[in-house]
């Protein structure tokens, strides 16, 4: 898993209360917005698709006009999440700040609680519960009022994500979301560095926000279902299975079900065993699988290939398709590899069950060639076609998902450069952050409608609501744009 970063210099300090900053009015929404983007991707299915956006369209997106463009105190190297006329991001150095979503001015920042290296983590907003969700450089997942930034502690909070955060890296965002037993949860995806170092495990932690109980899921020695500890009990004799996508863990809500993929590592599940490298697996939404490993699984012919030339799978999340008719429930899965697979979102290798090998809808070429490192971004247009829109450092583009022979199939539609980070859309218009760029195109065409200058860009991805679009860069500053 060697992804290239830039370099970033990380502060930290030693406290975890907020860092007060001068008093000011409580922010409102303003001409009666309340616009909300509350995670990564929208929400808990991380689809990039904002159903409620109402005022940019590919009509109005020409006249986005840049309100503010302020400096953060460091990169953040993520997904802003809005809530209540407030943004929210996780810094690298582990802060989280709260900025006024209208003028960009500093509501409040936390110190960062002392930890090693950097993440590239977004946070999650529990409007409902008056708390933000956060990771931490100390391994553990942190929660703060959202009115004064305090952290809030008591009945296992903060929360333990990782024992090895020397190693183990929370790369994903955060997913709030809530079961089918109505039991709000977050999940915590921990994957590796780059370069493949150390004695580290992918995992997921699913926290129970109700109780504080967790249930944590290891991709590699799964039927251990605890915090491995470095170089002591318990851990486990294999390493890497990094979950390490940009969306994390995604829910299924049709099935009740977590559905992530997994980086490089050992594959021994055809033959019985626990370690799911190089796989897509899907779990409860309680973070509980079987005894030995997931509820299900997908995990390519080709998997120690992936493995020895070190072409994640995991490398994208499972990205959930709008449904067609008379086909199968279909979620598109990308790699490092440069290939696009559809899969059976209710049988995922076509087997009925885990640890089988193969068994994918359909397999095609990512249309403008390259490794997906990316989120995509789904959306049903107005009439009624599945999209699916992939970015990456060689362009966009955009397929449909098409019976054909009355079997599903993945129809390209377009492609166009430049590419960029994790794509979102609105109301037919499609946002990607490129380096030095923020890029609209129609979602039908790709034709360009609008673009505007910001800085580099590695894992910063563009949020839209209320009329408004925002997107941070490597030059640690956010931009916000708003149509008249």
């Amino acid at each position: 898993m060697i992804v290239p970063l830039l370099a970033v210099v990380l502060s930290r300090g030693m406290a975890i209360a907020p860092v007060p900053v001068a008093p000011r009015a409580p922010v409102s929404a303003r001409e009666g917005l309340s616009p909300e983007w509350a995670q990564f991707g929208f929400d808990a299915a991380h689809a990039g698709f904002n159903p409620d956006e109402r005022r940019i369209d590919s009509t109005t997106v020409a006249t986005l006009t840049r309100r503010f463009r302020v400096a953060l105190p460091s990169v953040a190297d993520g997904t802003p999440a809005l809530s209540g006329g407030r943004l929210f991001l996780t810094l690298m150095d582990g802060t989280l700040v709260c900025l006024d979503a209208f003028t960009g001015a500093l509501c409040w920042r936390t110190a960062p609680p002392p930890g090693p290296n950097y993440t590239t983590s977004s946070p999650a907003v529990d409007a409902r519960g008056g708390l933000v969700y956060s990771y931490g450089l100390d391994g553990f997942v942190h929660r703060y009022r959202i009115g004064d930034g305090a952290e809030t502690t008591g009945s296992g909070w903060p929360q333990l994500a990782t024992l090895k955060p020397d190693v183990e890296k929370g790369s994903s965002a955060l997913t709030l979301f809530t079961g089918r037993d109505g039991i709000r949860r977050l999940a915590a995806a921990l994957g590796g560095y780059p370069g493949d170092a150390g004695d580290y495990q992918g995992h997921l932690t699913v926290i129970d926000l109700e109780t504080g109980a967790q249930t944590v899921f290891n991709a590699t020695c799964s039927s251990e279902t605890v915090h491995f500890a470095l170089e002591s009990p318990p851990d486990c004799d294999q390493v890497q299975t990094a979950v390490w996508a940009r969306a994390g863990a995604v829910l299924d809500a049709a099935t009740d079900r977590l559905l992530f993929s997994t980086g490089n590592g050992l594959f021994d599940g055809s033959s019985g065993g626990d370690h799911w490298g190089d796989s897509v697996l899907a779990i409860g939404s309680s973070g509980a699988g079987r005894p030995s490993g997931p509820l299900d699984s997908y995990t390519p012919e080709i998997y120690q290939r992936l493995q020895d030339e070190d072409l994640d799978l995991g490398s994208s999340a499972p990205a959930l398709l709008p449904e067609v008719g008379g086909l199968p429930r279909a979620m598109l899965q990308a790699g490092k590899d440069g290939v696009l697979r559809l899969l059976n979102a209710d049988d995922l290798s076509g087997r009925g069950g885990p640890g089988h090998v193969g068994g994918e809808l359909v397999s095609i070429p990512v249309p403008q060639g390259g490794e997906v490192l990316t989120a995509i971004a789904t959306w049903r247009d107005g009439s009624g076609r599945s999209l699916a829109f992939v970015a990456n450092g060689e362009g966009i583009c955009a397929v449909e998902l098409v019976p054909r022979d009355g079997r599903p199939a993945l129809s390209p539609l377009w492609q166009a450069s430049p590419g960029g980070s994790s794509p979102v859309v609105a109301n037919g218009v499609v946002f990607c952050a490129a380096p030095g760029r923020i890029v609209a195109r129609d979602a039908a065409t790709g034709g360009e409608l609008w673009s505007d200058t910001i800085g580099g860009v590695h894992w910063e991805s563009p949020i839209v609501a209320g009329g408004y679009l925002y997107v941070a860069d490597e030059a640690g500053m956010l931009s916000a744009y708003s149509v008249p």
